[in-house]
């Protein structure tokens, strides 16, 4: 900005005229706070329904293969054997038409462990899971059982 020659005006003032007042930026951080703090957990909720969601779809996914495994083999893979079993065959399984998944590996559940698999199962014939956001056993795992 340039100053004329005016009575009452100067350079140093236009600059200390032309920024915002310290209120102004107060009001206007205030407002942005109160945004976040009712937005950012219905943000969050959003991620994290999303997460259990995607857990829910992998663990069909992986029954879906155990399925085929049993269909081809006549039996679920052992606990020893593991969800491996569907990557690459093991030693004690005949008719085995895998790999049942396309990766290349077990996937891991949305949290980055890995998931559980237990044959036989403590109510079905296999209990998979995953242990959830915590990672630790709780008492509500995201899971599917076998039949």
């Amino acid at each position: 900005m340039t100053c004329k020659k005016q009575p009452g005006c100067s350079v140093e003032k236009n600059r200390i005229d032309s920024g915002f007042s310290i209120i102004e930026i107060l009001v206007v951080l205030t407002i942005i706070g109160m945004l976040v703090s009712i937005v950012g957990p219905r943000v969050l909720g959003y991620l994290s329904d999303s997460k259990i969601k995607s857990a829910k779809i992998q663990l069909d996914s992986l029954a879906a293969a155990l399925d085929l495994y049993y269909f081809d083999t006549g039996r679920y893979p052992t606990t020893s054997e593991s969800l491996h079993a569907l990557l690459r065959r093991p030693n004690s399984s005949s008719n085995w038409n895998g790999p049942y998944i396309r990766s290349a590996a077990i996937p891991k559940d949305p949290w980055g462990n890995a998931y559980i698999y237990k044959f036989p199962g403590q109510k079905r014939q296999y209990d998979l899971f995953s242990l959830g956001p915590g990672g630790k056993a709780t008492n509500d795992p995201i899971s599917t059982t076998g039949n």
